[in-house]
C-alpha cells in the first residue's frame, strides 16, 4: 500500500514523515491479507521491479493531487502543488505492476493515477464541470453518492447494480486511459471507476475506484477482492 509523505506532528515532533491512516491496512488485514507499507523514495524503474518481486497486490492509496503535467494540462488554480517524490514512486510502481500483472486497486488518487498511466486526463475542479461541490465538502465530511456500475463488468460482479460511495475529491476522470473502460458513473456522469478492459489477453485484475471504500469496512468486497486476487497471483508465481 503507498503512503504519504508530508509534514506530520507526533508527540513533540514535526517532521516529514510517511504515514498512512490505519483504517487502510485495516481493510486488508480484516479481508485476510497482509499489509506492507511502500514510502516514496527514490525509484528508477529496477527498484520498482525488485519492490514488486516482493509482494503480491498493489494497492494506491488516496492523496493530493496528481501532477498536471503527468497528463499534459497546465495547473488549475485549486490544483495542488505538485507532490513529485509520491508521483514518481505511484506511476513506477503501477507501471512496472501493469507490467507484470500484479493485482492492483487504485483508491481516488489510486484511480487517477492509473488513468494518467495509461495516457488519461482528468478533470482539475469537477464543481467547473458540474457546478457544486458534494464530491468534496471540505472540512474532512465524505459525501455519499449512489454509484451505478456498467453491467459486465468485474466492478458490476463485485458490488452489483448500485452501491453507496463514500466520497472526497475534487477531480475525476475525463478522457479514459487506453486499455481501460469505465465501470460506474455516478449521478451527475462522473466517472467513479475504471478497470482494466476485458478484450484484453489475460484477466488480470486492474480497479480504480474514485470513492474512499476503507470508510465503510462493514462492506469488505472491493479490499476482499483485491487480496483474493493477490492470493491468486502468488499461487500462480510459486508454480
Amino acid at each position: 500500500m503507498t503512503t504519504y509523505l508530508q509534514q506530520a506532528q507526533t508527540g513533540v515532533w514535526d517532521v516529514r514523515a510517511s504515514f498512512l491512516p490505519q483504517i487502510y491496512f485495516e481493510g486488508v488485514t480484516r479481508a485476510g491479507g497482509i499489509a506492507v507499507l511502500l514510502p516514496p523514495q527514490p525509484v528508477d524503474p529496477g527498484i520498482a521491479g525488485r519492490v514488486l518481486a516482493r509482494i503480491d497486490g498493489l494497492v494506491i492509496t488516496g492523496g493530493p493531487d496528481v501532477d498536471p503535467a503527468r497528463y499534459g494540462h497546465q495547473p488549475h488554480p485549486s490544483t495542488n502543488e505538485p507532490a513529485t517524490e509520491r508521483d514518481e514512486w505511484e506511476f513506477a510502481l503501477l507501471e512496472a505492476a501493469l507490467r507484470q500483472g500484479i493485482p492492483v486497486l487504485g483508491v481516488c488518487r489510486g484511480a487517477q493515477v492509473l488513468n494518467a498511466a495509461s495516457g488519461g486526463t482528468l478533470h482539475q475542479h469537477l464543481p467547473d464541470v458540474i457546478g457544486h461541490t458534494h464530491h468534496q465538502k471540505g472540512n474532512a465530511v465524505f459525501g455519499t453518492s449512489e454509484v451505478r456500475t456498467v453491467p459486465g463488468t468485474r466492478l458490476a460482479a463485485l458490488i452489483g447494480a448500485t452501491s453507496d460511495a463514500q466520497c472526497y475529491h475534487h477531480q475525476a476522470i475525463d478522457r479514459v486511459g487506453a486499455g481501460l473502460v469505465v465501470s460506474a458513473r455516478d449521478s451527475d456522469g462522473v466517472i467513479e471507476a475504471v478497470e482494466r478492459d476485458p478484450a484484453l489477453p489475460g484477466d488480470a485484475f486492474v480497479l480504480g475506484v474514485q470513492w474512499h471504500p476503507e470508510e465503510s469496512l462493514d462492506d469488505l468486497r472491493l479490499f476482499t477482492a483485491v487480496v483474493e486476487a493477490a492470493r491468486t497471483y502468488a499461487t500462480e508465481r510459486a508454480s
